[in-house]
């Protein structure tokens, strides 16, 4: 099993959103970078991640696993859609989606300062100066580290 870390803006799609999605199940699509959708890729059934809002108060809110592994991101080839990208095609797809559901919604969020205050995770990807990928790894050592924080 793999970890990885999801973000997302709430304003954009919270885990109210995904709450309320049909079997709180979503597609994690409109990734648009390259080492993000290469992550995506490698996800297998399974493997969990954290569900992170991003922006005015970024917080690790809760835990997804995904249900569905890596497949073609069909907005990409919609014109009509924001995350259409003309380069991309049903017969060469260059972008992909995974389908995540939610296990639980943390009854106390960890935020961005709680875990820029644990020197536990100082080498984890989130917590690197300038990192922005909206879909990153975690290793295990820090999301075990994490959930002892959600279980205190």
């Amino acid at each position: 099993m793999q970890y990885w870390l999801f973000k997302t803006e709430p304003g954009c799609f919270g885990i109210d959103d995904l709450k309320k999605s049909k079997d709180q199940i979503t597609s994690w699509d409109g990734v648009r970078n390259y080492q993000a959708r290469n992550f995506m890729k490698a996800m297998k059934v399974g493997d969990i991640g954290f569900f992170y809002h991003s922006g005015k108060n970024p917080e690790i809110i809760g835990l997804v696993e995904v249900v569905k592994e890596a497949y073609p991101d069909h907005f990409a080839w919609n014109m009509f859609d924001q995350h259409y990208d003309p380069k991309s095609t049903e017969e060469n797809p260059i972008w992909y989606m995974v389908d995540v559901k939610l296990l639980e919604e943390f009854k106390e969020p960890i935020t961005r300062k709680q875990l820029s205050g644990e020197i536990a995770l100082a080498g984890m990807e989130l917590m690197r100066k300038g990192s922005r990928l909206s879909v990153q790894p975690v290793e295990k050592q820090y999301f075990d580290h994490i959930m002892s924080l959600v279980k205190k």
